[in-house]
């Protein structure tokens, strides 16, 4: 059953990383906030950071949508979902509008996941040291490829009134419908990863408001508006996975998920499969907690927990607690900073090392240099708390950290054969142990909603198991 929705959208792209596109997607989400429309938030490719930027300007939970790890009627039905009774949807896109998994298609990239939501775009440029050549820029990108709908341009980094009059003058393709100047005071804080998450304490709030008060002076709101109005009905299939399942909406399982400063890398989508199928998420934390919930499993995504290697290893009750829930057969998935947490031990880069959760063997050591970047493709060889062998699904790796002085005594098995998607020999991940499974890979359960469906039906096994007979 195929539906017409009328959603109200564009999407902010660039002309490539760095120009400034998560800036003036924030900036933008506050002035149209501020203008008091209901406005939803999306995010092109894996990213984790950036989300949280879109919920602090919006004030709604940001949704990743991903032409790789989603297919097309997941990345729409998604869209749908979440932009319900919103005034206008805000797409921010990733690296370059014409990056993508391969040099010559657009698998992947934010043109594919325009031309899927048949949604204008927005095209961010640094113009700093620009002035005519921003009429060839825009040629290019205007006819690179007929189904983009390069729509409007937004200047980045001009020297003021006068430099963005000049290159309105010089009478580019793709109309110019705004700019920003170049602003150091309310530059957003970074790390190794890129952005900080966007909490009060990394973001304060003056920082948000002002990008919110300049794209309000800066930006002509009513074209931006306009453009994102001119997108036609949206074909939306009726019955997604996801609505499907919301009919089960009793209570099965209490599933905890780690979420605070260490862990907060978790794609919306996955906890919303997992409620739909009758989990209620409980959030807890690993720093500042001394139990855990009353919950069935638990939950770690990814995060920085170098960062607060001090503080998680310090927090010897929660550590004793998770040790003790993993002992009686209680399910945990981990991912990335999740494995981190249940190994031995991290190993920052002065050389300390911080006790963690001692489940999964092994030792995490941190490097300065990145140590595995991409998208890959697992399939599972064994039964596990995702399914039974033969599992297959996709993710993504981003990391600055290694497994090493692993387990030499058996008591811990990799059930992941992992392909990289860019090419690289596959090799064997995921570190199973009882009903705990960890990996360094980010899934996106939209690839395999099976998965889901499986940790759940794991934690109630689980629970029964450990339950008395009545």
């Amino acid at each position: 059953m195929i539906a017409s929705r009328n959603i109200p959208r564009i999407v902010v792209a660039a002309t490539g990383s760095g120009v400034g596109k998560t800036t003036a997607t924030v900036a933008l989400l506050g002035a149209l906030r501020a203008r008091g429309l209901k406005v939803a938030a999306f995010k092109c490719g894996p990213d984790y950071l950036d989300p949280t930027y879109h919920e602090r300007a919006a004030g709604v939970r940001s949704h990743n949508l991903d032409g790789w790890m989603m297919d097309r009627d997941a990345v729409v039905a998604t869209f749908a979902r979440a932009s319900a009774g919103a005034d206008i949807a805000v797409i921010e896109g990733m690296m370059g509008l014409f990056d993508s998994a391969t040099p010559t298609g657009d698998e992947g990239s934010t043109a594919q996941l325009a031309k899927w939501l048949d949604a204008p775009v927005l095209l961010v440029s640094d113009a700093s040291g620009v002035a005519r050549t921003i009429a060839a820029v825009a040629a290019g990108f205007a006819r690179f490829d007929p189904a983009v709908r390069v729509a409007g341009m937004i200047c980045n980094r001009v020297g003021g009134r006068g430099h963005l009059d000049l290159l309105r003058a010089a009478e580019p393709e793709i109309p110019i419908v705004g700019g920003f100047p170049s602003n150091t005071d309310l530059a957003f804080p970074e790390r190794h990863l890129g952005l900080l998450m966007a909490d009060e304490t990394n973001v304060p709030q003056r920082l948000l408001d002002g990008w919110g008060r300049l794209a309000a002076e800066w930006l002509d709101l009513d074209a931006i508006v306009a453009l994102a109005r001119s997108a036609p009905a949206l074909e939306v299939a009726d019955a997604s996975d996801v609505k499907q399942l919301d009919s089960r909406s009793r209570l099965r399982c209490r599933i905890g998920v780690a979420y605070d400063a260490s862990f907060h890398f978790y794609y919306e989508d996955n906890l919303n499969r997992l409620r739909s199928l009758g989990a209620e998420i409980v959030n807890f934390s690993p720093i500042r907690d001394r139990e855990l919930p009353a919950v069935d499993g638990l939950y770690f995504g990814g995060g920085y927990p170098e960062a607060f290697a001090r503080e998680l290893s310090s927090n010897t009750a929660m550590l004793t607690a998770i040790r003790g829930f993993a002992a009686r057969g209680g399910v945990i998935y981990a991912e990335c900073g999740g494995l981190m947490y249940l190994t031995d031990a991290i190993r920052t880069l002065d050389g300390a090392r911080w006790p963690m959760a001692a489940i999964v063997p092994g030792v995490c050591v941190m490097s300065e240099r990145l140590q595995a970047l991409g998208y890959v493709e697992v399939e599972t060889r064994a039964d596990s708390i995702l399914g039974p062998a033969r599992t297959r699904f996709r993710g993504h790796q981003f990391r600055h950290s290694t497994l090493a002085e692993a387990d030499k005594g058996g008591r811990i098995d990799t059930i992941y054969n992992v392909a990289p998607r860019w090419g690289g020999a596959p090799f064997a991940e995921g570190y199973r142990v009882g009903n705990v499974l960890a990996s360094y890979v980010h899934a996106h359960w939209a690839s395999n909603p099976a998965l889901a469906d499986a940790l759940v039906e794991a934690c109630v096994r689980a629970r029964d198991a450990r339950q008395p007979p009545a």
